[in-house]
């Protein structure tokens, strides 16, 4: 019995090592809004980033190992958000994707940094989030002063003398507001209004109307698309004419729905490019094939910024770089990677370089059309 019981464990000693080991997955996070009101981003982020992976794991995986995306809902709020990173710290994910709005990220940040874990944030421009010194945390979206640049060159383009600053106090509003108005003083064009309203209300026709007594030439409302498409519709009604300029946040289709495209005609925006403007082969031949498996296109820019963020992760983890420390260091080397909105690197302090702003006008027809320069 002796014998026959060495035998079998020397067998099974065999057969263990003579049987194929599967490598194990490699588990990369994704934190996006699924709930609330900003879920149309957060499942155009889900599909594109589940659509990426699926692609990489038929292909063969990374250097041999399978991608398994572990997805948690931040409804688009920070306390929610906090929750959320928690659970992704202790999911065993080498980064986190995401998220979208950046108060909701900087309620992530300290969670996900104190866990050693690599972030990317997606549609997150506060200037702050990359002034805190924070090693691992990244952005493929550009920053609020890039964009209050951008911002008031075009406002001084248009000729605008009397302008007329609004924001929601968000972190992303608020800081594009200000930076803008900074601008602005330096080229000499007077703010002769700056406020807040309320996010969530129903009804800004009190607001609109002091707006109106200001007497502007130009509202630019640096706050997101639902209130946008509030403010513009209620100004419709009042018989107010007057222009209206939105930031990046604007940049979504869902916009029109709330507005109606006749009191979102003349409209105006800045920008990273909309998804059928990303004219790059990398990109045309991902949204073919989003299109394939969802019958549509993705509704706004940042959505495919979570798609460049996985981009940036992936080749991290090609070169080997799986380890937090090591994927930090890397990732601020990175340059002109091939990503979905374009060649895609970081600065030192994470965030993105390169210019990429364009600006868009809302025809009557309720397209977005990008305006000459």
């Amino acid at each position: 019995m002796k014998k026959i019981g060495g035998l079998l464990a020397i067998f099974a000693i065999v057969f263990l090592f003579a049987w194929p080991v599967a490598a194990a997955d490699i588990k990369i996070g994704l934190m996006c809004p699924l709930t609330g009101k900003w879920a149309s981003e957060g499942q155009d982020m889900k599909n594109i980033v589940s659509l990426l992976v699926d692609q990489a794991n038929a292909a063969g995986g990374i250097n041999g190992q399978k991608i398994e995306l572990v997805v948690e809902d931040d409804a688009g709020d920070p306390r929610t958000a906090a929750l959320a990173a928690q659970k992704l710290a202790s999911s065993g994910v080498c980064a986190v994707i995401g998220t979208y709005g950046s108060a909701v990220t900087e309620a992530s940040q300290n969670i996900l940094d104190e866990a050693e874990i690599v972030q990317i944030g997606t549609g997150s421009t506060s200037v702050r989030l990359t002034e805190k010194g924070l090693e691992k945390f990244f952005r493929t979206c550009p920053r609020d002063d890039a964009q209050g640049k951008s911002a008031a060159k075009r406002i001084k383009e248009g000729g605008f003398k009397k302008v007329a600053l609004l924001h929601d106090n968000s972190s992303y509003a608020k800081g594009l507001a200000d930076e803008t108005r900074q601008e602005l003083n330096k080229a000499g064009v007077p703010v002769i209004f700056y406020d807040a309203l309320t996010p969530g209300e129903r009804d800004y026709t009190a607001i609109l109307t002091r707006l109106k007594a200001a007497n502007p030439d130009l509202i630019f409302y640096t706050g997101y698309y639902p209130e946008t498409g509030m403010l513009l519709r209620q100004k419709k009604e009042m018989g107010w004419q007057i222009p209206m300029m939105g930031g990046d946040a604007a940049n979504h289709q869902d916009l029109l729905k709330i507005a109606g495209p006749e009191a979102a005609a003349g409209y105006f925006f800045i920008s990273p490019p909309l998804p059928q403007d990303m004219d790059t082969k990398e990109a045309q031949d991902f949204l073919a094939a989003y299109k394939a498996k969802y019958n549509s296109l993705p509704v706004s820019v940042w959505a495919v910024l979570a798609g460049d963020a996985f981009k940036a992760v992936a080749a991290a983890l090609k070169e080997g770089r799986a380890d937090p420390e090591a994927m930090a260091e890397w990732l601020k080397t990175l340059k002109n990677l091939p990503a979905l909105s374009g060649t895609l690197g970081f600065d030192s302090r994470g965030d993105r370089v390169g210019e990429f702003y364009r600006a868009y006008v809302v025809d009557d027809k309720g397209a977005f059309k990008i305006q000459a320069k």
